[in-house]
């Protein structure tokens, strides 16, 4: 059977510039994929070529079976795409913004309102169906673009930063339609740069620069963290133990994490000797250090680390 999605070798220059390298993956029917990386990696680049609505400087992708270049229209009647921003008619209302995508669609007329019910239903906007698509909050306006983006049934779905700038309620809320969706057998193509969020995920592709830096799923990405290679760091005042650990020898990257320090270390059994006596020939008082189970933003920086070692030859 075919891969829903498929990228080969991909990529996209705007002069001299490359904003997607190389990048090569599959995504299987009914997987919810997760593209994951900070603004400016190319994300958005990579989705728009797989959408077909720009062409690859060289490369190639599969999407649905049809080529992404030679056959970008039939690719998009495969598809569902949802972009960053809402995009949506906000003077119409709820329901009227989907009959009107449904019509777009070509959705049959004697099951246009069996599907839009269901939708509205689905995002739990009954009650608000003839309300006006502009005075809806951030979050429901997201699961009104994910209705109209669906009203035709595509096997697959691109969403592209769904939930950026959207509340931590209407985010979950969001992400239940999404497993529905899975569920019910739609491939989800999803791009975001919450680590949070990418748990969800089946499999979790890292982006760093244009580059893939690793693809698998969030438990295996986690694993693959060296044993004793992540110290959760707590002590007092936090700031001057921020400046002060990256220049501690072993040490790769160190970042917030809530009230905490995680440093991320070369692996070693003096490592947590090393870091307490740094921290206390600074005058700065340590609570505890103790092993972490890394978390995905945690991985994403081991992987930058280790790409950007191997670049260099080391």
């Amino acid at each position: 059977m075919d891969h829903a999605v498929e990228a080969i070798n991909l990529t996209k220059k705007f002069g001299d510039f490359t904003a997607v390298d190389g990048i090569s993956f599959q995504v299987e029917r009914g997987e919810i994929f997760a593209f994951l990386g900070p603004n400016g990696c190319g994300k958005t680049t990579t989705i728009r070529m797989l959408c077909g609505i720009i062409a690859p400087t060289s490369g190639t992708g599969r999407v649905a079976g049809y080529d992404i270049v030679t056959e970008s229209d039939r690719v998009k009647e495969q598809l569902g795409y949802m972009s960053q921003r809402f995009s949506l008619y906000e003077e119409l209302t709820v329901r009227e913004n989907l009959e009107f995508y449904a019509g777009v669609y070509q959705v049959d007329g004697s099951e246009r309102k069996r599907r839009i019910d269901r939708l509205i239903a689905m995002a739990g906007l009954e009650g608000r169906d003839r309300e006006l698509a502009g005075n809806l909050s951030g979050g429901w306006k997201q699961r009104l673009a994910l209705g109209c983006s669906i009203v035709h049934n595509p096997p697959i779905l691109f969403l592209d930063e769904p939930t950026a700038g959207v509340d931590p309620v209407s985010r979950r809320r969001f992400w239940d339609m999404i497993y529905e969706l899975s569920e019910s057998g739609v491939t989800v193509f999803v791009t975001t740069h919450y680590m949070d969020e990418a748990e969800h995920a089946h499999r979790v592709s890292l982006m760093q620069a244009g580059r893939l830096i690793a693809c698998e799923s969030p438990e295996t990405l986690r694993s693959a963290a060296e044993p004793g290679s992540l110290w959760e760091v707590e002590c007092e005042p936090l700031v001057p133990a921020l400046d002060l650990l990256p220049g501690v020898p072993g040490v790769r990257e160190v970042a917030v994490y809530g009230s905490l320090l995680h440093v991320a270390v070369e692996p070693s059994a003096e490592t947590p000797e090393r870091l307490r006596e740094a921290l206390q020939s600074h005058g700065l008082r340590v609570r505890r250090i103790e092993a972490a189970s890394p978390s995905l933003e945690d991985v994403f920086i081991f992987n930058i680390h280790r790409s950007a070692t191997s670049s260099r030859g080391e």
